[in-house]
Parts: structure tokens; sequence; C-alpha cells
């Protein structure tokens, strides 16, 4: 039997699992695939297949099933990246650094409103970021030390997820539109090989309520992932991005594989891939890596 051209990726909220033999068998008739590959019993599993087209195929299983699952239909060959590039904010961590500094000053809502706007694209990222940070002058620097601990936590899974793709040769960049000042740190924690991000300028011990130029926003994301991919000698296929807001979008469609994470919905929709139940563990079963495989 020939190989397949195409794979499909089914996953499961971990918290949920729902894909026993009967779910996947049902699926599996909907677009006559080959012998399922079973990635974690309940959670992920691969449905190889040839001969149907990919979005027909997409389509027919996202309207045929009620499970709750992320449906990743992609080609069978490639799939392993050599270059990850991650968002931060709401991607690899489930907060809003610029948020969660507002809080501090009394103004959380106000700047969060303006940071979802930012993230569903109806206004432009760079004006809003300088309009928030504004909106921090005079907080003293001491306090991102202080949000590290006590209010920025890891999304599920991410720590696995940098640490297997690197113990594969990949090479991992968390690049932001946030600030240096957590890239740093998240970073670190997670076992990213570089990071890039915004610098909030200092006076003495305290911010001034503005951010360095140029502002890393949409294009530089984008901008970075064409210089590590070209400095490490690789082609689009060998990349994989993930992100969540209208920033990423750019990066996200230069990347062989792009994600859009528990996104907003205009970048799920243009996204090439979407995870809405899965945790960051869903990008490892996409390149069809087994549970017995990740590294923590």
């Amino acid at each position: 039997m020939a190989e397949a051209t195409h794979v499909v990726t089914l996953i499961s909220d971990p918290a949920r699992p729902c894909l026993g033999p009967a779910e996947i068998a049902g699926l599996r008739a909907v677009i006559d695939a080959s012998d399922p590959r079973v990635l974690a019993d309940g959670f992920a599993v691969d449905l190889p297949f040839s001969g149907t087209d990919p979005a027909a195929a997409d389509a027919r299983l996202r309207e045929h099933s009620t499970l709750p699952v992320d449906i990743v239909v992609q080609p069978a060959a490639g799939r392993r990246k050599r270059l990850f590039l991650a968002d931060m904010d709401s991607t690899m961590i489930g907060q809003e650094c610029i948020d969660e500094l507002a809080d501090l000053v009394g103004l959380k809502a106000g700047v969060a409103a303006i940071t979802e706007r930012a993230m569903r694209g109806e206004i432009a990222f760079e004006p809003a970021l300088r309009e928030r940070v504004a909106l921090l002058k005079g907080l003293p620097v001491e306090v991102v030390d202080e949000l590290l601990r006590s209010h920025i936590t890891l999304m599920p899974g991410g720590r696995a997820l940098v640490a297997t793709m690197r113990a594969h040769g990949a090479y991992a960049c968390l690049v932001s539109g946030g600030f240096t000042a957590f890239t740093g740190p998240v970073a670190e924690r997670l076992g990213f090989d570089e990071n890039r991000g915004n610098v909030l300028l200092v006076e003495g011990d305290r911010f001034t309520g503005f951010v360095a130029e140029p502002i890393l926003g949409r294009e530089a994301k984008r901008e970075t992932l064409v210089e590590l991919r070209n400095r490490l000698g690789l082609s689009q296929a060998d990349v994989l991005a993930v992100g969540d807001g209208a920033n990423d979008l750019a990066m996200l469609g230069e990347a062989g594989l792009g994600v859009a994470f528990r996104a907003k919905p205009a970048v799920a929709a243009a996204a090439g891939a979407r995870i809405e139940h899965g945790d960051l563990t869903a990008l490892l079963y996409l390149q069809g890596f087994r549970r017995e495989e990740f590294r923590d």
C-alpha cells in the first residue's frame, strides 16, 4: 500500500480524554483513513489518508464530529520541525504582562480592554503599546520580580514542548510584543535558546512610561523568523510558530506550520492550524510525537 499523502491529527483536552477506539473508528470512516496511529491513549491520534482533498477532509470531520477535539490536517511528510518560534503572553504564559503591570496602578480594566482590541486586530499594535506603557510611568522596576513570582503562570505543556523539540535538534526562540523584563525569565524557565521582546525604558529605579523604539510588533516577529531560518539554513517547511493575537499573524503565515493557540477569532480563522482543546503538547502531537517521547 502506498504511503499516505496526508494525516489528520485529533487531540483532546488532557483533562477530558474522549478518543477511545469507537470514537476513532467513527472519525476514521468519515475520510476512509488508513490504520490509526495512537499517539496518546484517549488523548491524541493520527489518521493517515490519501485520495481525499485535505480541505474537504477537514470540513467533513468538523461536520461529523461532536467531540471536543482539535482537528488538524497537514501533509504527512516533513512534520518534525527544526525551528520553533512562540509568542509569550496568553500563549506560553497564562497572562498579558502589561495588564498585570497596569493592575498595580489600578488601571488593569482599561489597559486590558486596549490589549484585547489590539490582539483582535481592531487597532494597530504599536500605538496601542505606547499608550499602555505611558500609564506605567513611575512604577518601580522591582515590581516585575514580584509579578513573576506571584502572578505569572506557565501554560500547561510548555516545558515539555520546548524540551522535546530541543532534544530532537530544534532551535527555540521566544519572541514577544511584550517586554524583555519578562521574556528573559520566562524563556529561562521554559528552556528556550533565546528570547526577544520590547524594552521598557527606566530612569533610576522606575519606569519612564516609554518603550524603546523600534517596537517589536507584527512585522518584527516575522522578520525574526526569517532571520533565524536563514541563519540556520532551514526552509519554510522546517518552521513551527505559535501565537494567539493579531500581531502573530505574519509570523504564523511565514511558518511551515503556524498554530493559533486558544486564539482570537480572526487569528484562528487565518492560521493554518488551531488548537482550542489541547494544551501546548498538542504541538508535539502535530509533529507526530508519541506521549512516551516527550521530555520534561
